[in-house]
């Protein structure tokens, strides 16, 4: 009984530090989104001038991996959200 009242006592005292984290979390979030989606752009852009024959293709599959990218970004997002909020 006396570690669960210690460790409660602990949770209240780190819980304005855990905010903190979850805010620098979610901006390394979004940066890293960001320089993924970036260099997903640079390649296709880079593909797309060695074979413009296949450019359909690739900027097909540069859509996809970027929707991906952008819901694992909004998924830690709403992670660290709700560890701000709640």
């Amino acid at each position: 009984m006396q570690l669960l009242s210690i460790l409660l006592q602990a949770a209240t005292d780190l819980a304005p530090i855990a905010k903190a984290a979850a805010a620098i979390a979610a901006s390394i979030a979004v940066i890293g989104a960001g320089m993924g989606i970036s260099q997903i752009g640079r390649g296709s852009v880079e593909s797309i001038a060695r074979q413009p024959e296949a450019a359909g293709d690739i900027r097909s599959s540069m859509i996809v991996t970027a929707a991906f990218i952008e819901g694992v970004a909004f998924f830690a997002i709403v992670v660290c959200l709700l560890i701000v909020f709640m």
